[in-house]
């Protein structure tokens, strides 16, 4: 890792900002007081809902953390795909006895990304990252100038270079494997489910640029992240792993179904968010990810209602159970216990991949 990333953990274990309540305050404390890097992630915040979550962590621990914030995105849906859509989840609607959320206000200042900076830069904190794009060099410098180390998000070589190119400080990369969104900078309708694998990608970007790279992809076991760091890596991110610790915000109904063998399988599916993104395949997913189309956010707030009355009805078949490709191996740990033993399972692949070097 980069000294400037180094000097912030002892573990090269990053906690993923997982937007939608489960990086909550409590769980990056425990992640960073056990010696990896806790994460916020402020997508689908407001700039004060975010720095009341960051004056809630300062108080839980002096450790270093990050926060993440979401890319502002083009808003070039087609409305008469939405509509068709919103036709569709009609029967939902009735079901859950809920109305479906209003898509006509879904401009890109509503998420307050600029609000958000100006908070961040105003009063610094460690690590800031970035998820579906890259900012612009005056920002990542503005953030360079502060002392904040900046993290871009990509999914490919060529999104390496274009951070490299504005100056971000870091990069984390995300294999195909990742739970959640694909963070890719442009979502490209055609590209669904045609990324690459983690492994490879490392070490695509590894031969492309020259940042410190974070691997993101559906590691779960010490062992995976003694692979991506031989691969090139500095530190692996795990989200799904973390997910199910007492300390995450996540709804219980959503970490029982990561191990819960009703739920065998991952899909990537735009049916929750209209933006590609990594789930247990439940009844919604099957029914209307097929048609979901290309909007984001607009289809997020389609679906936030629905979301939320299911899981308050304690049916996981109407949620979105976002979970990386390693899910099965969840460790419903505390997250200060699960980042020892990782590190724990790490030294150990290490030391082994040495002695058989050795002989």
């Amino acid at each position: 890792m980069s000294s400037a990333l180094t000097d912030l953990c002892r573990y090269p274990i990053v906690q993923a900002p997982m937007a939608g309540g489960a990086s909550c305050p409590q769980l990056a404390a425990a992640v960073s007081e056990a010696g990896g890097l806790g994460f916020l992630a402020a997508g689908y915040k407001t700039a004060d809902g975010m720095y009341q979550e960051i004056k809630q962590l300062r108080g839980l621990t002096n450790q270093p953390y990050g926060v993440n914030l979401f890319m502002p995105q083009p808003n070039n849906a087609d409305p008469a795909a939405i509509e068709v859509y919103r036709n569709q989840l009609a029967g939902e609607a009735s079901w859950y006895e809920t109305p479906l959320g209003d898509t006509d206000s879904c401009a890109d200042s509503e998420d307050g990304y600029d609000a958000k900076l100006a908070t961040l830069l105003e009063d610094p904190v460690p690590v800031v990252s970035f998820t579906f794009g890259c900012p612009a060099r005056a920002v990542l410098d503005a953030f360079a100038a502060a002392g904040t180390v900046t993290v871009v998000t990509v999914t490919s070589a060529e999104e390496a270079k274009t951070a490299q190119w504005q100056g971000a400080a870091a990069l984390c990369v995300q294999g195909i494997e990742a739970g959640g969104h694909q963070s890719t900078h442009r979502d490209d309708p055609q590209a669904d489910g045609s990324g690459f694998g983690l492994l490879s990608l490392v070490s695509l970007v590894r031969e492309s640029v020259q940042l410190p790279i974070i691997a993101a992809g559906a590691l779960m076991r010490g062992a995976q992240i003694a692979a991506v760091l031989a691969a090139g890596a500095e530190a692996a991110q795990l989200g799904t792993a973390f997910l199910v610790c007492p300390e995450s915000g996540a709804n219980v109904l959503h970490k029982q179904a990561l191990t819960n063998p009703l739920f065998v399988r991952t899909e990537l599916t735009r049916a929750f968010s209209g933006r590609p993104a990594r789930g247990l395949v439940n009844r919604f997913m099957r029914e209307h990810g097929p048609y979901a189309p290309a909007a984001y956010p607009q289809v997020h707030h389609l679906t936030t209602g629905l979301r939320k009355a299911a899981a308050k009805a304690g049916d996981a078949q109407g949620m979105a159970l976002w979970a990386g490709q390693g899910h099965r191996m969840a460790r419903e740990l505390p997250a200060g216990q699960l980042v020892e033993v990782l590190a724990a399972e790490l030294a150990e692949a290490q030391a082994a991949l040495m002695l058989r070097r050795a002989s």
